[in-house]
């Protein structure tokens, strides 16, 4: 269910149906891009690895999965002083949509 805001909340389900961690977010890739900065990072986009990130959306019986990769660069130019030296960056392709038969 979407707040007033718009967000919505999506948890990360492991391989055994476990749900470790919340994410929010207006779409689910939105969620799923939070998901995947936080996933090991590579030393390139190109070289990083690729993980199955499956999200559940709170209240519903769907699963929104995703594959998702970390990598590090150097920050802007222009970054606030505060900003690290190197960030960590992510994407995210959508393989599809499970639907659960029970929460």
């Amino acid at each position: 269910m979407a707040s007033d805001d718009g967000k919505r909340n999506f948890a990360l389900r492991g391989e055994d149906g476990n749900e470790s961690s919340v994410f929010s977010g207006q779409t689910p890739r939105q969620a799923a891009l939070k998901a995947a900065r936080r996933l090991e990072p590579g030393a390139s986009e190109a070289k990083a690895e690729r993980q199955t990130l499956r999200l559940r959306e709170k209240g519903t019986k769907k699963v929104h999965i995703y594959e998702g990769w970390a990598w590090e660069e150097e920050a802007p130019d222009d970054s606030p002083e505060w900003m690290p030296a190197v960030i960590t960056k992510g994407n995210v392709e959508k393989q599809g949509i499970e639907h659960l038969d029970e929460i």
